[in-house]
């Protein structure tokens, strides 16, 4: 081949060559690559817009609107919270301006101004997802709402998606301020706080309107680590990030000018307070809960609707008068038990409410030992019987009625009965022949002198003067609550079922001059979805002013003279009257002062399995346990703390005219023969031979002082027996009646049936008091 050839050839290879570069950069030219970016891009917005449509915003999830109950003293000052989650959603109103702005500040300036969504942040947050560098930050404060509340907290690349197409929609369908109330509420803050207002009692002590600039500066700075950044728990380096964190939010909102340089020189960082505990259902708080919801349940809220969460209650509680009850139970009663080592003591269970009584409102209640110890609330149980806290009942009734006595002398306080033990009610289709305490006669004596010796055969006769149906009647007039008990003599023993709230209103309406009164622990309760509406406390008279003025009278003498001495004091002016069941199962005290109106009890529980009733003889090694006895020691000692020290209030009394009829000669021994005494006077002059107040020695009530077969046998009934059927009637409210029987004693003439002191039917034992 010649040069010229050679040469030929070697052009011809370059221009192939040259061909062959060209096609690849051809394939490539920049126009090419525009469209196919463009092309990728409209695929990537066409597929968005298909998400958009098809991801909807879903309802919230399960954890989001959980909230805890808040339980608040009359004070408002928090008593308890209750429920899974520790929050109580707020609206924004409720939150300082300059606290929300310090929220915006911290996690998304330009909150007011954008869409929703934070486009670079959220790309960087697919980017780090998908290649495992794990959470990152940059999302909008709506972002950040839709992930608590629509969403979770799964770091996934469905979920950011989702994420950032629900924050767009929900951005174009709420507010600004709906959608910051929802993100603050919804947060997690540590300590167990969820939601701001959570948060600023678990950081600071205060409701979220208490905040102050400085504090919402540092609750907005938890959200990046809420451990991390807890000043209680935080390392030193994490002390010197939240501090750090914190002055980035102030220099941020005074950029946006939210915030003036010169205040913002001034502000000092808040140290929050050492974690505490959230209140809870421990120690008497479980009580006033319980008994908060039982009200709240009776004015037709679903107790699944309570148990949802998400209500403020505020009690009526008053939380001084609350510590004095505790501390009163505490001095006067727990401190002498030795619950461990003494099986009487053990059974020992206590309870209280106290009202006042112009309002109805509770404003204390003792409930037991500790709501997590013993979860039944002794203030509002209903198994045991007032006993001898029913006879006021009586007399009210007798006075309402303008009864008259089987000789036709009109009853009040003066009128002379027969007060001989085991003596047979005369004019009653039902037998009953009441024992009273130890069995004592004291023949001829007036109401006021019965009422102050709880002479059980006084009342038993005026109960069937009156009429057990309008003695009934006037009971539930007064606010008792068991319409069940029979219409016998016997009710005059107390043989019903009844609570020391129950008493409470009973004795509440007493001192009020005879306006019903109806116990409330419900100061308000209040849901986001509204509050319910709570009943008037004070209703209409229940009995005529004139008839419960007589029966205060009368009880003031039983706290002056009589078996309620414990109670009585120059410190201020008490009526009151005690009461003791069967065999000393429960005995106590409701009395009250013009201001205040309290009821105690003591109730002896079995600590078996199954529980029942257990008789209190010998509870602190006290022998006979009575109502005169350690249920007046409490009352006397709560009251004088709840008074201040004592009151100079005075009873305005209007009291009924009295019929006074002398007494006829009697051949039966009596205690006291005195024809022109004044009711309410003590007989130092012959003092009873049992009378606990003069025989430290009672005799044990548990043992009969009779023999009934003395008694011809007759025919029996389902009130206890009468004096011919063999009764083993009676005893009186200092557990004195060895041979009781009331609905369902036993007599020689039959079995009674109408139900024992325990709500059982069948045989009684013998040692009924009243």
């Amino acid at each position: 081949m010649g040069r010229a050839e050679a040469r030929q050839a070697r052009q011809r290879g370059a221009r192939r060559a040259k061909g062959k570069t060209g096609g690849i950069r051809g394939f490539f030219t920049l126009r090419k690559l525009l469209g196919t970016f463009l092309g990728l891009c409209l695929l990537g917005m066409g597929a968005f817009v298909v998400i958009y449509f098809l991801v909807p915003v879903p309802t919230a999830n399960a954890q989001a609107e959980m909230q805890s109950n808040v339980y608040k003293y009359s004070d408002g000052t928090v008593l308890a919270r209750t429920g899974e989650i520790n929050r109580e959603i707020v609206g924004l109103e409720k939150v300082p301006k300059n606290v929300q702005r310090a929220f915006v500040a911290a996690e998304n300036k330009s909150f007011y101004k954008d869409s929703g969504v934070d486009i670079k942040g959220t790309a960087r947050g697919l980017l780090n997802t998908v290649s495992g560098k794990g959470k990152q930050g940059g999302s909008t404060i709506t972002q950040q709402y839709v992930k608590n509340y629509y969403l979770n907290q799964d770091q996934t690349v469905t979920r950011k998606l989702k994420e950032l197409v629900i924050s767009l929609k929900v951005d174009q369908r709420m507010t600004k301020s709906d959608i910051l109330a929802g993100y603050i509420n919804t947060s997690y803050y540590g300590r167990g706080a969820y939601g701001i207002q959570a948060a600023a009692q678990a950081y600071y002590g205060v409701d979220a309107t208490k905040l102050t600039l400085a504090q919402g500066a540092y609750l907005s700075a938890l959200l990046q680590a809420p451990n991390q950044y807890d000043w209680a728990q935080a390392t030193d380096g994490g002390r010197k990030l939240v501090t750090e964190r914190w002055n980035y939010v102030l220099d941020n909102m005074v950029e946006e000018n939210w915030l003036d340089g010169a205040e913002r020189q001034g502000l000092k960082f808040p140290v929050p307070q050492k974690p505490k505990p959230a209140p809870g259902a421990e120690g008497q708080a479980g009580y006033l809960i319980e008994a908060a919801n039982s009200e709240l349940e009776r004015q037709g809220v679903d107790k699944a609707d309570i148990d949802a969460g998400g209500w403020t209650i505020t009690l009526s509680v008053d939380k001084k008068r609350q510590k004095e009850l505790v501390d009163s139970v505490e001095k006067q009663l727990e401190s002498k038990l030795d619950r461990k080592n003494n099986k009487v003591d053990a059974t020992v269970q206590a309870g209280a409410t106290s009202v006042d009584p112009k309002t109805g409102a509770v404003v204390a209640l003792y409930g037991g030992v500790g709501a997590t110890e013993h979860w039944i609330n002794n203030a509002t149980r209903t198994d045991y019987q007032p006993a001898s806290t029913f006879k006021p009942i009586v007399f009210a009734s007798a006075l309402e009625n303008e009864s008259k006595t089987q000789d036709g002398d009109t009853i009040g306080l003066r009128t002379v009965y027969d007060g001989t033990s085991k003596r047979p009610v005369v004019g009653s289709d039902t037998p009953f022949a009441p024992q009273n305490e130890d069995d004592v006669d004291y023949g001829d004596i007036t109401v006021q002198e019965a009422a102050n010796d709880s002479v059980n055969a006084v009342f038993a006769q005026m109960v069937v003067d009156v009429g057990p149906g309008k003695v009934k009647k006037t009971a539930l007039d007064l606010g008792m609550r068991d319409k069940n008990f029979p219409e016998r003599p016997a009710i005059t023993l107390g043989t019903m079922q009844a609570s020391t709230w129950d008493m409470a209103g009973v004795y509440a309406t007493l001192d009020n001059h005879g306006e019903k009164v109806t116990p409330s622990i419900l100061k308000s309760a209040q849901h986001k979805d509204g509050a319910v509406d709570l009943p008037e406390r004070i209703g209409d008279q229940a009995i005529s002013r004139e008839s419960a003025d007589t029966v205060t009278s009368a009880l003031t003498g039983v706290v002056k003279n009589g078996s309620a001495h414990e109670a009585n004091t120059d410190a201020y002016e008490a009526a009151g009257k005690t009461g003791t069941s069967e065999n000393n199962k429960s005995a106590w005290f409701a009395g009250y002062t013009p201001e205040l109106t309290t009821v105690v009890a003591l109730f002896g529980e079995s600590t078996a399995e199954g529980g029942g009733q257990v008789t209190l003889t010998g509870t602190a090694n006290s022998g006979r346990a009575n109502g005169g006895g350690f249920p007046a020691k409490i009352w006397a000692d709560y009251t004088l703390g709840a008074l201040g020290g004592g009151s100079d209030a005075s009873f305005d009394l209007d009291v009924a005219p009295d019929t006074y009829r002398p007494p006829k000669p009697s051949t039966t021994p009596s205690p006291d023969t005195s024809e022109t005494k004044d009711p309410g006077t003590q007989r130092p002059e012959d003092p009873k031979p049992s009378d606990p107040q003069t025989d430290p020695t009672p005799s044990d009530p548990t043992t009969p002082s009779g023999d009934p077969s003395t008694t011809p046998p007759g025919p029996g009934d389902n009130s206890g027996g009468s004096d011919t059927g063999g009764g083993n009637n009676g005893g009186s409210d200092n557990g004195g009646g060895n041979n009781g029987g009331a609905d369902g004693g036993t007599d020689t003439g039959g079995t009674g049936s109408a139900g024992g002191a325990d709500g059982g039917g069948g045989q009684r034992p013998p040692g009924f008091t009243g």
